[in-house]
């Protein structure tokens, strides 16, 4: 029997769904909370370099929360939506406070005030951090603040569930989820008055990334399929400074630049000699020469783009695809700082970066794009409408997206130390508002039908059991890594028209091959070979949304450049692209939104730049 009680149900266990979770359980309801790994292992952990916000110290240079919104908006390109990201900016100040209460072990002055650190995007230091392990600190936080609600039988977790699809009822509103037991297969049908997407980015669409290998884009991408919008889907983020491996990309935080390092080649092509012996007059810094003002301190599309185009010039170390992040220069205490991404390095490089500059190279990080949401502005714009139940609620009634699976507040390219921030805003914000929608509903979940809940648990279990009983000649680990290489290859740091049609094509032929698979493992114990190959035929769907939106957009902005087509173009593409799934086409459909600019308007994003 259903419990007659009010419940919201908050799919992902990170920064955005803990939060979120506190929230709606301080106003009195209760909240069922899924992941599909232990909450305290989501992706949120591994952030490494901190949290922006303003704070006394930060207004002591010069710096303001209006100085924070203006550079979230000019460094998104004037794409992010103004009124949620002045909300995100004024509040972020109060959020270091409650997290500093909450026992975020910041790091302090000598004078016992939060340290800051310089971040790409900003002339000031207004990075709040706790060494390298910043996103860790604060899942641990916010983690052992709902233990207390769990406790008091407020939060009731389900870790090793994976979300399968939306409850949709015949007026097209959420009403629940339908997910599934990674460990028994049991696959269960939830009720909810209100859900909450909080599933992070889809890194391993493009194979290799700095995301665990749980960030698919695969729930966002199943929630697409059952109705709800896309936004901006092109926009992902490709990280400057990772270390290239075999398995997956792991990320060297902006931090070590935000702290002193500096990223160059050497001077002459094919030089082979160790990086301690080229001297500095045969080294070339070329984000110093090229942006004096800005530095290394950049923001990560045009750092990205720099060491894509050096490389690609033959500047690479060796000749290769690699660059040096050189913190070898930096004081003992400042070295200290930077001890967790160090140790990383050394982990799997053998080489110490204390004494030897680290060989780096760009990777997919982030996704800007996700579920499309909207908001209520103040009349003035200068914020929204706090509880208003339309702040980053879908296009279907109920079903909310919070974190880095929401497009609103990053445009075309996020600023390092935004996403912790955004996260939490979120999940702090916009919780109320989920609950406002839930006291407005007439008609609770617990009093529908049984059968609206088994017609679509049945509709999974029938997905699942055709996923075992395939027996083609495709293996889908294969297909993944042809997936990953298709778009890493043609639709990251720099794209054009062919390689975007050439991808699409090689998409639709590997969808094609996804219907004829054989899975490895047919058991119905821990399967992880079906949770994969599900999450490959939505990680397709997607990339077909984002090819189609890449190739529509046809101006350079922000993470987005097209080689073709160099320039920003305002008057065609300051809006935001709607990507909707075409059922009966199977394929997207894109649209495009003017985005309005009311508190800031669009101007020339350079930087600094000095034209060579």
């Amino acid at each position: 029997m259903a419990s007659s009680k009010p419940r919201i149900i908050i799919v992902g266990g990170g920064l955005a769904g803990l939060a979120g979770a506190i929230k709606i359980a301080e106003s009195g309801l209760d909240v069922d909370l899924f992941s599909m790994v232990p909450v305290k292992r989501s992706h949120s952990v591994c952030a490494q370099g901190g949290i922006n916000a303003c704070n006394k110290v930060a207004r002591q240079q010069g710096y303001s929360e209006w100085m924070h919104f203006d550079e979230t908006v000019y460094g998104g390109d004037f794409l992010n939506h103004q009124p949620p990201v002045y909300d995100m900016a004024n509040m972020a100040p109060k959020i270091i406070d409650l997290l500093d209460r909450m026992g975020v072990p910041f790091n302090r002055t000598s004078e016992g005030e939060r340290d800051l650190r310089l971040f790409g995007g900003s002339l000031f230091k207004r990075t709040h951090f706790a060494g390298a392990t910043t996103g860790q600190q604060l899942m641990y936080a916010l983690d052992e603040q709902a233990r207390r609600w769990e406790v008091q039988g407020k939060v009731t977790k389900y870790e090793f569930w994976e979300f399968l699809w939306p409850v949709v009822d015949e007026q097209g509103a959420c009403r629940g989820i339908i997910a599934q037991d990674m460990r028994t297969m049991q696959i269960r049908a939830f009720r909810g008055d209100a859900v909450i997407m909080a599933t992070g980015g889809n890194g391993l669409i493009f194979g290799k990334s700095t995301n665990s290998v749980i960030c698919t884009g695969g729930a966002a991408a199943r929630c697409y399929q059952a109705g709800a919008w896309l936004g901006n889907p092109e926009f992902i983020q490709v990280h400057p400074t990772a270390i290239p491996g075999e398995d997956k990309c792991r990320l060297m935080s902006e931090s070590a630049r935000g702290e002193g390092g500096r990223v160059w080649v050497p001077r002459k092509k094919g030089d082979t000699r160790p990086p301690g012996q080229i001297p500095e007059a045969e080294r070339w810094y070329f984000l110093e020469e090229k942006y004096p003002k800005y530095g290394n301190l950049v923001p990560r599309d045009i750092a990205t783009r720099e060491i894509f185009f050096a490389c690609r010039d033959g500047l690479g170390i060796g000749g290769g695809r690699m660059v040096y992040l050189d913190c070898t220069h930096l004081p003992d205490a400042t070295k200290h700082k930077l001890a967790g991404i160090f140790e990383i390095y050394e982990k799997f490089t053998g080489d110490d970066p204390c004494h030897v500059a680290m060989k780096i190279f760009p990777a997919v990080h982030y996704t800007m794009g996700g579920l499309y949401t909207s908001f209520e502005p103040k009349p003035d714009f200068k914020g929204m409408v706090p509880g208003h139940p339309k702040n980053m609620m879908t296009n279907v009634p109920g079903l909310y997206a919070f974190g880095e699976v929401n497009y609103q507040y990053h445009g075309g390219n996020r600023l390092g130390a935004n996403a912790l921030l955004s996260c939490i805003f979120d999940g702090l914000f916009c919780g109320p508002s989920a609950v406002q929608y839930v006291q407005d509903q007439k008609s609770p979940a617990a009093d529908l039908p049984e059968s609206l809940y088994q017609k679509f648990a049945q509709q999974e279990e029938t997905k699942a059991r055709k996923l075992i009983e395939s027996n083609g000649t495709f293996n889908p680990y294969t297909l993944h890594r042809q997936l990953g290489d298709v778009m890493t290859d043609y639709c990251t740091v720099v794209r054009e028209e062919n390689g975007l049609r050439t991808a699409a094509e090689h998409v639709d032929r590997l969808r094609d091959q996804f219907r004829a698979l054989k899975l490895s493992d047919t058991g119905m114990w821990t399967n992880q070979s079906l949770s994969f190959t599900r999450a490959l035929g939505d990680m397709l769907v997607y990339a077909q949304a984002i090819l189609a939106g890449a190739s529509l957009r046809k101006e350079s902005r922000g993470a987005h450049y097209r080689s073709d087509f160099t320039e920003r173009n305002d008057a065609q593409f300051l809006k935001t692209t709607v990507a909707k799934y075409d059922k009966a086409k199977d394929r997207p459909v894109i649209e495009f939104e003017a985005v309005p600019t009311p508190l800031i308007q669009p101007r020339a994003r350079t930087y600094g730049k000095v034209d060579a």
